[in-house]
Parts: C-alpha cells; sequence; structure tokens
C-alpha cells in the first residue's frame, strides 16, 4: 500500500496537535506509537490519549480518520505481482502496523479486489500488533526466518526505511532498499520487455 505519512502528520495538526512530526514519523516514533504498534495498547486507549492532545478533535473519528490519512492507494499491479511472486517463491509479510490500519486497509483491500486481507498474496503475514515485536529489532526477523526454516542468504528482504534494511542486512539476509520514488513494480520487479 502507499503511504504518505506527511499527511497524518498534517492531518493532527490541523485537530491542534502541533508536535505529532515529534513523535510519530516513518524514521522514528516514541514509545507510545511503539505500544499500538506492538499490541501492548488497545484501541480505546490509543484514541483516548490521542483525543486528549488533539483539541479541534469532535470525535474518536476525527483521530482514526487523521490517523489513517497516511494510508493511500492500493496499486492493483503490485497485487498482481504478488500473486505472480508467490506461484514461484515463498512470500511473507513483515509489517509494522496496528489494527487501526489494518481494519483500514482490508477494507480498502476487500472493495477493490474482494479479498478481505493481505494473506491471499502471502505465505504468512506478520504484523507487529499481533506478533509483539516490530522492525527494526532482530528478533522479529529472527521469529519469521525460524518459523519458517528460511536462510537469511537466501532470502529476500524489501523495505523503504533504510533502518529496517540495515537490520536484516546484519543478520546476513539480501536486502533492497526502496528509495523514495521506487516500487517493487517499477523498479524491481519488472516485466520482460
Amino acid at each position: 500500500m502507499n503511504i504518505d505519512y506527511q499527511r497524518t502528520e498534517d492531518a493532527f495538526k490541523e485537530l491542534g496537535m502541533t508536535h505529532f512530526g515529534q513523535e510519530y514519523s516513518q524514521k522514528q516514533q516514541s514509545n507510545f506509537f511503539d505500544q499500538f504498534e506492538t499490541g501492548q495498547m488497545d484501541i480505546p486507549t490509543f484514541l483516548e490519549t490521542l483525543r486528549k492532545q488533539c483539541p479541534m478533535a469532535q470525535s474518536d473519528y476525527d483521530v482514526i480518520a487523521a490517523w489513517n490519512a497516511m494510508l493511500l492507494d492500493l496499486p492493483l499491479r503490485r497485487l498482481q505481482l504478488l500473486q505472480q511472486l508467490q506461484i514461484h517463491f515463498n512470500t511473507f509479510l513483515l509489517s509494522n502496523t496496528n489494527e487501526l490500519h489494518e481494519q483500514a486497509f482490508n477494507k480498502t483491500l476487500q472493495a477493490q479486489c474482494g479479498h478481505t486481507h493481505f494473506g491471499f498474496f502471502f505465505d504468512r503475514v506478520y504484523y507487529s500488533h499481533r506478533v509483539g515485536l516490530r522492525k527494526p529489532n532482530k528478533e522479529v526477523f529472527e521469529l519469521i526466518l525460524e518459523q519458517n526454516n528460511l536462510k537469511p542468504e537466501q532470502t529476500l528482504f524489501l523495505d523503504d526505511s533504510l533502518q529496517h534494511v540495515d537490520s536484516a542486512r546484519s543478520l546476513g539476509l539480501q536486502v533492497i532498499h526502496l528509495h523514495a520514488g521506487m516500487s517493487m513494480e517499477k523498479d524491481i520487479f519488472k516485466a520482460k520487455q
């Protein structure tokens, strides 16, 4: 899924939380957001805590809308590519995410192609809020390698966050850092000419 962190920061600023960017970004986040993304905090506590910092928020819906603002489109070509890769390779999804985002992107996925979850496109899905671990912590990579009997040197990890790529590389995984503007379908797994 395409993501734009700035949209969420802007949405929270509109709700009066001017320091949101200091608390949450693609590169780092505060312990509060870590707790939510590792399943240590439930949705009501997350929303209540944020609403207290958002004087312009009228309801939980306002906070949820701001939080989900970063979730953009889901390119159909990318989903098709995942299906093609799955024919020839074991594929896994490792995502730092949370319950609210999972609900939102599953809704988008269902509306777009009729599938209710990303498990259709991967052999196994690992969401940080479900496994209690998040990238770039090495433990989450080790968990996936162990549970699936994967050899690091034969495993390719793609990610758009350099700190995640560096962590995977330190464990011996093959890595590709998706820089800004790059995509799987356009730059990595190109169609034969």
